[in-house]
């Protein structure tokens, strides 16, 4: 079992990059591995055949336990401990709460698919065939 930690973002989302962007620049896992889910459409594949959308969420492995959505983005928040960072500082004390994370995250899903159609890329990089778009 692998002891790293891998967050999938959408690479295509302007959201989900800057969230990625920071945890790459201010992430203190020295283990975290960030991986744009559309730049390894096989394993997002494999993922999307067990029930992880990437379209639903992000996708979180830490030793092959598998968070999705508001709870991914929740428990990395939790584990963000940058206080001299005031968007990371923000981040973490709003998704911290899990209750709160699922209250707010359907708005995060409709900003990032209202941004997608806007730069004319589909929303779901896989479809229910497993086949690429």
């Amino acid at each position: 079992m692998s002891t790293s930690i891998i967050f999938i973002y959408d690479g295509e989302c302007p959201f989900c990059n800057h969230f990625a962007e920071l945890l790459k620049l201010k992430s203190n896992f020295p283990s975290l591995q960030i991986l744009d889910g559309r730049q390894d459409l096989p394993k997002l594949t494999s993922l999307y055949k067990q029930g992880y959308d990437l379209n639903r969420g992000a996708i979180l492995i830490n030793k092959g336990k598998i968070l999705h959505g508001a709870d991914a983005i929740s428990w990395i928040s939790s584990q963000i401990k940058d206080p001299n960072d005031s968007l990371l500082e923000l981040l973490r004390i709003i998704f911290t709460s899990n209750k709160r994370a699922h209250m707010l995250f359907p708005f995060l899903l409709w900003g990032r698919r209202f941004l997608l159609t806007l730069k004319g890329k589909v929303w779901q990089p896989v479809n229910d065939n497993s086949e690429y778009y």
